[in-house]
Protein backbone atom coordinates (compact mmCIF):
# COMPACT_ATOMS: atom_id res chain seq x y z
CA UNK A 1 0.00 0.00 0.00
CA UNK A 2 2.79 2.43 0.85
CA UNK A 3 4.50 1.71 -2.47
CA UNK A 4 1.24 2.38 -4.29
CA UNK A 5 0.76 5.70 -2.48
CA UNK A 6 4.32 6.78 -3.31
CA UNK A 7 4.07 5.73 -6.97
CA UNK A 8 0.73 7.41 -7.61
CA UNK A 9 1.71 10.43 -5.51
CA UNK A 10 4.92 11.04 -7.43
CA UNK A 11 3.13 10.57 -10.77
CA UNK A 12 0.33 13.00 -9.90
CA UNK A 13 2.85 15.39 -8.34
CA UNK A 14 4.96 15.39 -11.50
CA UNK A 15 1.90 16.35 -13.55
CA UNK A 16 1.04 19.13 -11.11
CA UNK A 17 4.65 20.31 -11.21
CA UNK A 18 4.60 20.53 -15.01
CA UNK A 19 1.41 22.57 -14.89
CA UNK A 20 3.08 24.80 -12.31
CA UNK A 21 6.05 25.26 -14.65
CA UNK A 22 3.55 26.14 -17.39
CA UNK A 23 2.20 28.90 -15.14
CA UNK A 24 5.72 30.15 -14.45
CA UNK A 25 6.74 30.13 -18.11
CA UNK A 26 3.81 32.33 -19.10
CA UNK A 27 4.27 34.57 -16.08
CA UNK A 28 8.00 35.12 -16.61
CA UNK A 29 7.67 37.26 -19.74
CA UNK A 30 4.28 38.87 -19.17
CA UNK A 31 3.77 39.11 -15.37
CA UNK A 32 0.39 37.54 -16.03
CA UNK A 33 -0.92 34.45 -14.23
CA UNK A 34 -2.74 32.79 -17.12
CA UNK A 35 -5.45 30.43 -15.94
CA UNK A 36 -5.24 28.46 -19.17
CA UNK A 37 -2.32 26.39 -17.85
CA UNK A 38 -4.56 23.54 -16.71
CA UNK A 39 -6.47 23.64 -19.98
CA UNK A 40 -3.23 23.20 -21.93
CA UNK A 41 -2.48 20.05 -19.91
CA UNK A 42 -6.04 18.84 -20.47
CA UNK A 43 -5.63 19.37 -24.21
CA UNK A 44 -2.39 17.40 -24.11
CA UNK A 45 -4.42 14.36 -23.08
CA UNK A 46 -7.32 15.06 -25.43
CA UNK A 47 -5.17 15.74 -28.50
CA UNK A 48 -2.93 12.79 -27.66
CA UNK A 49 -5.86 10.39 -27.51
CA UNK A 50 -7.41 11.88 -30.64
CA UNK A 51 -4.28 11.65 -32.77
CA UNK A 52 -3.12 8.23 -31.61
CA UNK A 53 -6.35 6.35 -30.91
CA UNK A 54 -9.10 7.95 -32.98
CA UNK A 55 -6.96 8.87 -35.98
CA UNK A 56 -4.57 5.92 -35.66
CA UNK A 57 -1.37 7.92 -36.04
CA UNK A 58 2.00 6.54 -34.90
CA UNK A 59 2.91 7.44 -31.35
CA UNK A 60 5.75 9.81 -32.26
CA UNK A 61 3.69 11.66 -34.87
CA UNK A 62 0.77 11.95 -32.44
CA UNK A 63 3.07 13.29 -29.73
CA UNK A 64 4.59 15.92 -32.02
CA UNK A 65 1.19 17.03 -33.33
CA UNK A 66 -0.10 17.25 -29.77
CA UNK A 67 2.75 19.57 -28.78
CA UNK A 68 2.25 21.69 -31.91
CA UNK A 69 -1.49 22.01 -31.23
CA UNK A 70 -0.88 22.97 -27.60
CA UNK A 71 1.77 25.49 -28.64
CA UNK A 72 -0.76 27.09 -31.00
CA UNK A 73 -3.29 27.33 -28.15
CA UNK A 74 -0.59 28.95 -26.04
CA UNK A 75 0.07 31.57 -28.73
CA UNK A 76 -3.68 32.19 -29.07
CA UNK A 77 -3.79 32.78 -25.31
CA UNK A 78 -1.17 35.50 -25.63
CA UNK A 79 -2.95 37.20 -28.53
CA UNK A 80 -6.52 36.93 -27.22
CA UNK A 81 -6.35 37.04 -23.42
CA UNK A 82 -2.99 38.60 -22.49
CA UNK A 83 -1.90 41.18 -25.05
CA UNK A 84 -5.10 43.30 -24.87
CA UNK A 85 -4.85 43.33 -21.06
CA UNK A 86 -1.22 44.46 -21.07
CA UNK A 87 -2.32 47.56 -22.98
CA UNK A 88 -4.91 48.35 -20.32
CA UNK A 89 -4.30 50.55 -17.32
CA UNK A 90 -5.91 47.92 -15.10
CA UNK A 91 -3.72 44.94 -15.91
CA UNK A 92 -5.40 42.80 -13.25
CA UNK A 93 -8.13 42.19 -15.80
CA UNK A 94 -6.04 39.19 -16.89
CA UNK A 95 -7.84 37.24 -14.15
CA UNK A 96 -11.07 37.63 -16.11
CA UNK A 97 -9.65 37.39 -19.62
CA UNK A 98 -7.58 34.25 -19.10
CA UNK A 99 -10.28 32.60 -17.00
CA UNK A 100 -12.86 33.36 -19.71
CA UNK A 101 -10.61 31.83 -22.36
CA UNK A 102 -10.03 28.79 -20.14
CA UNK A 103 -13.78 28.27 -19.81
CA UNK A 104 -14.20 28.63 -23.57
CA UNK A 105 -11.50 26.03 -24.20
CA UNK A 106 -13.14 23.66 -21.73
CA UNK A 107 -16.59 24.04 -23.27
CA UNK A 108 -15.32 23.58 -26.83
CA UNK A 109 -13.46 20.45 -25.71
CA UNK A 110 -16.65 19.15 -24.09
CA UNK A 111 -18.69 19.79 -27.25
CA UNK A 112 -16.18 18.39 -29.72
CA UNK A 113 -14.67 15.61 -27.59
CA UNK A 114 -17.54 14.60 -25.34
CA UNK A 115 -18.27 14.83 -21.65
CA UNK A 116 -17.15 11.32 -20.72
CA UNK A 117 -13.55 10.31 -19.97
CA UNK A 118 -11.96 8.71 -23.01
CA UNK A 119 -9.19 6.08 -22.94
CA UNK A 120 -5.57 6.99 -23.52
CA UNK A 121 -3.26 4.54 -25.31
CA UNK A 122 -0.41 2.64 -23.74
CA UNK A 123 2.64 4.58 -24.83
CA UNK A 124 5.54 2.18 -24.32
CA UNK A 125 4.12 -0.90 -22.64
CA UNK A 126 6.80 -1.18 -19.97
CA UNK A 127 6.25 -2.11 -16.34
CA UNK A 128 3.43 -3.35 -14.18
CA UNK A 129 2.12 -2.70 -10.69
CA UNK A 130 3.80 0.25 -9.01
CA UNK A 131 6.39 0.26 -11.81
CA UNK A 132 3.76 0.65 -14.50
CA UNK A 133 4.57 3.29 -17.08
CA UNK A 134 1.58 5.43 -16.08
CA UNK A 135 3.42 6.09 -12.80
CA UNK A 136 6.97 6.64 -13.99
CA UNK A 137 6.31 8.36 -17.36
CA UNK A 138 5.09 11.64 -15.79
CA UNK A 139 8.09 11.67 -13.45
CA UNK A 140 10.50 11.05 -16.34
CA UNK A 141 8.75 13.71 -18.47
CA UNK A 142 9.02 16.21 -15.61
CA UNK A 143 12.73 15.51 -15.10
CA UNK A 144 13.51 15.79 -18.83
CA UNK A 145 11.47 19.00 -19.14
CA UNK A 146 13.21 20.68 -16.21
CA UNK A 147 16.63 19.62 -17.52
CA UNK A 148 15.72 20.97 -20.96
CA UNK A 149 14.56 24.29 -19.52
CA UNK A 150 17.74 24.63 -17.48
CA UNK A 151 19.79 24.08 -20.62
CA UNK A 152 17.63 26.54 -22.58
CA UNK A 153 17.87 29.28 -19.97
CA UNK A 154 21.55 28.86 -19.12
CA UNK A 155 23.20 27.83 -22.39
CA UNK A 156 21.27 29.48 -25.26
CA UNK A 157 20.84 33.09 -26.36
CA UNK A 158 17.08 32.74 -26.58
CA UNK A 159 16.93 31.39 -23.05
CA UNK A 160 19.06 34.24 -21.74
CA UNK A 161 16.76 36.67 -23.51
CA UNK A 162 13.84 35.04 -21.70
CA UNK A 163 15.64 35.56 -18.40
CA UNK A 164 16.38 39.19 -19.25
CA UNK A 165 12.72 39.88 -20.02
CA UNK A 166 11.69 38.10 -16.83
CA UNK A 167 14.15 40.12 -14.74
CA UNK A 168 13.34 43.58 -16.14
CA UNK A 169 11.28 43.90 -19.29
CA UNK A 170 11.79 47.66 -19.51
CA UNK A 171 15.58 47.36 -19.41
CA UNK A 172 15.49 44.42 -21.84
CA UNK A 173 13.36 46.47 -24.24
CA UNK A 174 15.81 49.37 -23.94
CA UNK A 175 18.61 46.99 -24.94
CA UNK A 176 16.73 46.15 -28.13
CA UNK A 177 15.32 42.75 -27.19
CA UNK A 178 12.06 41.97 -29.03
CA UNK A 179 9.84 41.76 -25.96
CA UNK A 180 6.63 40.98 -27.84
CA UNK A 181 8.16 38.18 -29.91
CA UNK A 182 9.79 36.68 -26.84
CA UNK A 183 6.50 36.79 -24.99
CA UNK A 184 4.76 34.97 -27.83
CA UNK A 185 7.57 32.39 -27.88
CA UNK A 186 7.27 31.87 -24.11
CA UNK A 187 3.55 31.19 -24.45
CA UNK A 188 4.25 28.69 -27.21
CA UNK A 189 6.84 27.07 -24.93
CA UNK A 190 4.29 27.02 -22.10
CA UNK A 191 1.84 25.28 -24.44
CA UNK A 192 4.44 22.63 -25.18
CA UNK A 193 5.13 22.06 -21.48
CA UNK A 194 1.40 21.79 -20.79
CA UNK A 195 1.09 19.34 -23.68
CA UNK A 196 3.88 17.23 -22.23
CA UNK A 197 2.07 17.19 -18.87
CA UNK A 198 -1.19 16.01 -20.41
CA UNK A 199 0.37 13.51 -22.79
CA UNK A 200 2.65 11.90 -20.22
CA UNK A 201 -0.17 11.78 -17.67
CA UNK A 202 -2.83 10.60 -20.09
CA UNK A 203 -2.80 7.01 -18.87
CA UNK A 204 -3.27 8.20 -15.30
CA UNK A 205 -5.84 10.97 -15.85
CA UNK A 206 -7.42 9.76 -19.12
CA UNK A 207 -8.54 12.19 -21.84
CA UNK A 208 -11.24 14.17 -20.08
CA UNK A 209 -12.38 17.76 -20.63
CA UNK A 210 -12.97 18.32 -16.89
CA UNK A 211 -9.27 17.74 -16.15
CA UNK A 212 -8.64 21.35 -17.15
CA UNK A 213 -10.31 22.95 -14.14
CA UNK A 214 -8.82 20.34 -11.81
CA UNK A 215 -5.30 20.88 -13.09
CA UNK A 216 -5.73 24.65 -13.01
CA UNK A 217 -6.03 24.49 -9.24
CA UNK A 218 -3.69 21.62 -8.48
CA UNK A 219 -1.12 23.15 -10.83
CA UNK A 220 -1.38 26.51 -9.10
CA UNK A 221 -0.74 25.07 -5.64
CA UNK A 222 2.91 24.08 -6.46
CA UNK A 223 3.49 27.62 -7.73
CA UNK A 224 2.24 29.02 -4.43
CA UNK A 225 4.18 26.44 -2.43
CA UNK A 226 7.41 26.83 -4.38
CA UNK A 227 7.33 30.55 -5.02
CA UNK A 228 6.09 32.35 -8.10
CA UNK A 229 8.55 32.05 -10.98
CA UNK A 230 10.66 29.38 -9.26
CA UNK A 231 10.55 26.25 -11.43
CA UNK A 232 12.59 24.14 -9.03
CA UNK A 233 10.32 25.17 -6.21
CA UNK A 234 7.30 24.28 -8.36
CA UNK A 235 8.69 20.80 -8.94
CA UNK A 236 9.32 20.22 -5.23
CA UNK A 237 5.94 21.70 -4.37
CA UNK A 238 4.20 19.53 -6.97
CA UNK A 239 5.79 16.31 -5.73
CA UNK A 240 4.98 17.17 -2.12
CA UNK A 241 1.41 17.99 -3.10
CA UNK A 242 1.01 14.72 -5.01
CA UNK A 243 2.29 12.63 -2.11
CA UNK A 244 0.19 14.55 0.39
CA UNK A 245 -2.93 14.20 -1.76
CA UNK A 246 -2.54 10.45 -2.26
CA UNK A 247 -1.84 9.92 1.44
CA UNK A 248 -4.97 11.94 2.27
CA UNK A 249 -6.95 9.84 -0.23
CA UNK A 250 -5.85 6.71 1.60
CA UNK A 251 -6.43 8.07 5.10
CA UNK A 252 -9.66 10.05 4.73
CA UNK A 253 -10.71 9.51 1.11
CA UNK A 254 -13.24 11.24 -1.09
CA UNK A 255 -13.84 14.95 -0.86
CA UNK A 256 -11.96 15.17 2.44
CA UNK A 257 -8.66 14.75 0.59
CA UNK A 258 -9.44 17.93 -1.36
CA UNK A 259 -10.24 19.67 1.91
CA UNK A 260 -6.84 18.56 3.23
CA UNK A 261 -5.13 20.01 0.14
CA UNK A 262 -6.97 23.32 0.61
CA UNK A 263 -5.97 23.36 4.27
CA UNK A 264 -2.29 22.78 3.38
CA UNK A 265 -2.49 25.52 0.76
CA UNK A 266 -3.95 28.05 3.21
CA UNK A 267 -1.50 27.17 6.00
CA UNK A 268 1.52 27.62 3.73
CA UNK A 269 0.25 30.94 2.36
CA UNK A 270 -0.41 32.21 5.88
CA UNK A 271 3.04 31.17 7.06
CA UNK A 272 4.98 32.21 3.95
CA UNK A 273 2.98 34.30 1.46
CA UNK A 274 5.92 34.26 -0.95
CA UNK A 275 6.07 30.45 -0.95
CA UNK A 276 8.43 28.01 0.71
CA UNK A 277 11.25 28.71 -1.74
CA UNK A 278 10.31 32.23 -2.79
CA UNK A 279 11.75 35.52 -1.65
CA UNK A 280 9.84 38.57 -0.54
CA UNK A 281 10.44 41.52 -2.83
CA UNK A 282 11.07 45.05 -1.64
CA UNK A 283 8.78 47.74 -3.00
CA UNK A 284 9.86 51.35 -3.33
CA UNK A 285 7.43 53.74 -1.68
Amino acid sequence: MLASIIASGLAAGAIYALVGVTYNTMFSTSRVMSFTAGQLAMLGGVFGSMFTLKMGMPLLIGFILTLVACAIIGVITEFVAVRPVLKSLDQHLYVLSTLALALMIQQVAAIKWGTEPQPFPRLIGWGSGVWDEKFWLPVAACAITIAGLEYLYRRTLVGRAFLAIAEDNFAARALGLPERNLRVASYALAGIIGGVAGFSGGELLLAFFANGALLNFYGFVPVALGGLGNNRGAVIGGLVLGLFQQAANFLVGGIFSSVAVFALFIVVLLARPQGLFGFSTARRV
